[in-house]
């Protein structure tokens, strides 16, 4: 809806009528307009641009909160000048995750109605990488930081295995999205009344471009992570993990994770509602919401286990 990137300026709405109306023309220049949207209003124009004026201003906004206190504590020599590469990081990734979201809405001004599901998919990526990387570094702050050279024990394993299980699952959430493949059918668990509709798999490019392959692989690869959490609790709990520490810490370590297959539980369940409802808006919201929390506990439980190899 809003079709220049003024990382600045930007963050000023129109406010008289002839800068709504200015924007909306600009906007009447786009495939989305011309060619799904051409009955639009501009009372209708005006509820999309909302959403994306706030969605960019958030942005800035998180980017200031990012980079003042960076910069005050590096001041401050609160943060040690040996601690700013991972700061750095942060840094780095704000600016891209800005960079790849004008990339992605431009793909969609030229000469299809849609943006480049590659380009949102980056986008997304980068967003969760940021969120990663923070809430990393605030665990290492809040337990301690990861010896490299500590053996990994098996929950260790399993953990980073969950996570990149995940990390697959979402860039098929991504794609999904950006090719409106969860439109493809609004029946759970077949599809067009088969359990695995034809030419799925009849060429390597349908696992990035077939909106029928990419839904279904979305749709029964986040099984592979609820069949793994299990046997991660399993283990820790056989072995009484880490046995040789606290009970408390031991039962701690068990019930979060038990915690963690009932998000995932919740993520299916959610993901079926979101088909069976034909994408209602707020369903999905729920189910993307959900994924970053399922992100979150993933993150957690590798840096706790990581944690732990280092006095095992």
């Amino acid at each position: 809806s809003i079709t220049e990137w003024n990382p600045i300026s930007g963050s000023v709405p129109p406010m008289a009528d002839h800068d709504w109306q200015a924007e909306f023309e600009k906007y009447q220049q786009t495939p989305e307009y011309l060619l799904i949207n051409t009955n639009m209003t501009l009372e209708e124009y005006q509820y999309i641009f909302w959403i994306e004026w706030t969605h960019r201003t958030i942005a800035r906004l998180a980017g200031l909160f990012y980079a003042i206190p960076v910069f005050y504590f590096l001041f401050k020599k609160i943060i040690p000048l040996k601690e700013f590469g991972v700061y750095f990081v942060m840094g780095l990734l704000f600016i891209s995750q800005a960079f790849a979201g004008w990339v992605m809405v431009a793909s969609g001004l030229v000469d299809r109605p849609a943006v480049s599901h590659f380009n949102l998919t980056i986008h997304l990526l980068l967003a969760l990488s940021l969120f990663a990387l923070a809430l990393w570094t605030a665990l290492g702050h809040k337990y301690g930081f990861q010896n490299k050279k500590a053996k990994w024990s098996l929950p260790s394993k399993l953990s980073l295995l969950s996570f990149i299980l995940l990390i697959i699952q979402i860039t098929y959430g991504g794609f999904t999205a950006g090719l409106k493949a969860g439109h493809v059918s609004d029946t759970w668990p077949l599809m067009f009344g088969k359990w695995i509709p034809p030419n799925l798999f009849n060429s390597w490019i349908n696992l990035i471009e077939s909106p029928q392959t990419i839904v279904f692989i979305h749709r029964w690869f986040g099984f592979s992570i609820l069949i793994l959490t299990p046997i991660l609790y399993y283990i820790i709990k056989k072995n009484n993990y880490p046995s040789d520490t606290s009970t408390r810490l031991s039962a701690s370590i068990q019930n979060g994770v038990k915690w963690l297959i009932g998000v995932i539980v919740l993520q299916i369940v959610l993901g079926i509602l979101t088909v069976l409802s034909f994408v209602n808006i707020w369903v999905a919201l729920l189910h993307q919401a959900n994924a970053v929390i399922l992100l979150g506990l993933s993150v957690y439980f590798i840096h706790r286990f990581r944690a732990l190899d280092k006095n095992m």
